[in-house]
């Protein structure tokens, strides 16, 4: 019993350092990061509530909250907008990320399924061969999900933000 008590004694010598070892803990192990704040340009243009958009041609749906379409707002600006400046295409401009443009590609790729297809596996406007303007976004790259937030916002953007995809000539 006597070793128990000394034990405790030894113990109480290190009671701060053992309360700051127990609070950091629980700091560290509560902690969750923050939500990406929705911007006002996404709240503006793009969806201030959750939007269903669609996913394939066989009418499957996916919805989408302002959130997601945040992630892919800087997805965008993280990987596409060097060449896609507010959804127009710098490299061929006579192409842009419109609606009537992204449903005019062969493939079409008004859905979002069919972004994530093309940015997987990227072909020419017209379909005939791979395209050497947009890399291949491989799954290890950027997840699926992540991928169909990026698609989202485009077509999201295309749908509803002015001048997306609109070139303007002198």
């Amino acid at each position: 019993m006597t070793r128990f008590f000394a034990f405790l004694t030894r113990l109480s010598h290190y009671r701060g350092f053992l309360f700051a070892i127990f609070f950091a803990s629980i700091l560290f192990f509560s902690y969750t990061a923050p939500a990406l704040a929705v911007s006002k340009y996404i709240k503006r243009f793009i969806a201030s509530e959750p939007v269903t958009l669609d996913y394939d041609r066989a009418g499957n749906t996916k919805t989408f909250t302002p959130e997601d379409f945040e992630q892919g707002k800087e997805l965008f600006k993280e990987h596409c907008i060097y060449c896609h400046v507010g959804g127009t295409t710098l490299q061929d401009p006579r192409v842009s990320l419109s609606t009537e443009d992204l449903a005019g590609a062969t493939p079409p790729r008004d859905n979002v399924g069919a972004i994530v297809a093309f940015l997987r596996e990227p072909m020419n406007y017209d379909g005939s061969e791979m395209s050497i303007w947009c890399r291949q976004v491989e799954e290890d790259w950027i997840p699926q999900e992540e991928l169909e937030k990026l698609a989202a916002f485009v077509i999201r953007a295309a749908q509803k933000s002015p001048g997306w995809g609109i070139i303007k000539r002198p």
